[in-house]
């Protein structure tokens, strides 16, 4: 078997977080809103401990303030989606976001800006950074909505969401940031009280797949005035109907709660991998796409000169599992248009490749993969 170097895709399970699916799967199997009996009573409390853990990675966040969804793009559609009507109402029709988002941000923006909202998309730089000098230039009078990332999936790159939030006007512009590739593993800058809403995905973070939420920060007292996208049952505060899958739920919080347990261990064994990484591909002819010091320590996006990405991943097919963007958009050969908003070139575009590892990841034989790369110049 390969290494399994592709976590920003998705992530191995945590075993405490099997367990607690387990359990719930199989044993405490209740439906949360029945009421009438001692299995319906376990699983709300599973569910509101679950809040709790969740809730607890950030700082000035009740649990009542974590809405369970089925993952960071159903979080996302009604983050942008749910604002619609609020911003009908009040005359906005203005959204910001950024050129490097994830497909879960760019499509419903897209939706929005088919009804008549107007949406300005903000590059990044070379090093796949949006400034926030720029983004908060775009912001207008009729702004209601500003997206922005929290770290790129592509490229692994750290956006200043809370330089953004430090100069945002405090009435009429809501600020969301779609957190799944940072939550519970960059954990100073989503506690930015400025930050209204907070999209974070289970499967990103050692949890099962199918659950996420969507955190809503008060700011006096008051939440992002958001609507249902969704209708039928009255779960989660009305905004999201349908039976809660308690286990999920409950394997998300215990995710949540190891991340913010093992955040320092875990983020130390994942600076030490990639030096093993830059040590392995030492003389060989690559670019780190993306500014080095802007860059989380589990991912790096590389261009190896000449190379074609297929090729690549071909050759190291069997020592490790890679990928060459986004899991979302890997059927499609399409460029990165992630890399294509940083300007790079056409030839670095399409030998680019992608590493992304964790705590848990085995280590390769280096030896191999340098080879299988060198076989190839």
């Amino acid at each position: 078997m390969s290494v399994y170097l592709d976590n920003n895709a998705t992530t191995p399970v945590e075993p405490e977080v099997a367990e607690i699916i387990r359990l719930y799967t199989e044993q405490e199997y209740g439906n949360s809103g029945s009421r009438t009996h001692e299995y319906g009573n376990k699983a709300k409390l599973a569910v509101q401990k679950a809040r709790e853990q969740v809730a607890s990675v950030f700082d000035g966040i009740d649990s009542s303030d974590v809405i369970f969804t089925s993952g960071a793009t159903e979080s996302n559609n009604l983050a942008i989606l749910g604002m619609l009507k609020w911003a009908t109402d009040n005359g906005k029709t203005h959204i910001v976001t950024t050129s490097i988002e994830h497909k879960a941000i760019i499509e419903p923006v897209a939706y929005a800006e088919s009804l008549g909202f107007e949406v300005t998309y903000v590059n990044p730089n070379s090093s796949g950074v949006v400034t926030a000098s720029d983004m908060l230039s775009a912001v207008k009078d009729d702004t209601f909505l500003v997206s922005m990332m929290h770290v790129n999936n592509e490229t692994g790159s750290i956006q200043p969401i809370d330089e953004v939030a430090d100069a945002l006007p405090q009435q009429g512009v809501y600020f969301h940031t779609d957190a799944a590739q940072g939550y519970g593993k960059e954990l100073e800058k989503l506690n930015h009280p400025r930050i209204d809403l907070i999209s974070i995905s289970g499967h990103k973070i050692y949890g099962p797949k199918g659950i996420g939420a969507l955190v809503m920060r008060r700011r006096k007292f008051k939440r992002a005035p958001l609507t249902p996208i969704q209708f039928g049952g009255g779960q989660e505060r009305g905004l999201r109907p349908g039976t809660l899958p308690v286990p999920l739920i409950a394997g998300l919080g215990v995710a949540a709660e190891c991340c913010k347990k093992h955040h320092s261990e875990r983020a130390a064994k994942n600076r030490a991998f990639r030096e093993r990484v830059f040590s392995a591909l030492h003389g060989l002819d690559y670019q780190v796409n993306g500014d080095e010091g802007s860059l989380v320590s589990h991912v790096l996006n590389l261009s190896f000169n000449g190379l074609n990405s297929e090729a690549v991943m071909l050759a190291l097919k069997g020592i490790v599992s890679i990928s060459n963007g986004s899991a979302c958009t890997s059927q499609s050969y399409e460029p990165s248009h992630v890399l294509t908003a940083m300007g790079l070139s056409e030839d670095r575009i399409k030998s680019a490749i992608r590493l992304s590892w964790c705590y848990m990841t085995e280590e390769p034989e280096w030896s191999k993969v340098r080879q299988a790369i060198q076989s190839l110049l």
